[in-house]
């Protein structure tokens, strides 16, 4: 995983958590039509963080499965 990717799920990660704490709020104030409107969002960006992850965790996955000859240069495989 790169920094970038890292930066990337810290951001959905953000938003997410944000869109739960707008659902809450709409909640607290009994505006439940408008609370499953943001519920509907808030689905969304959980699917997009879960699916980021995934993938990022299936190319890590698929570098550690790599022979030794498919790394980079300077690139020493794991150590079971």
């Amino acid at each position: 995983m790169y920094a970038h990717d890292s930066l990337l799920l810290e951001a959905k990660q953000a938003i997410l958590d944000e869109q739960y704490r707008r659902f809450q709020a709409l909640q607290a104030e009994g505006k439940w039509q408008d609370a499953m409107l943001q519920f509907q969002t808030t689905l969304t960006c959980a699917s997009s963080l879960l699916q980021e992850s995934l993938a990022l965790l299936e190319q890590v996955v698929a570098r550690q499965h790599r022979p030794p000859d498919a790394l980079p240069p300077g690139i020493t495989p794991p150590q079971p």
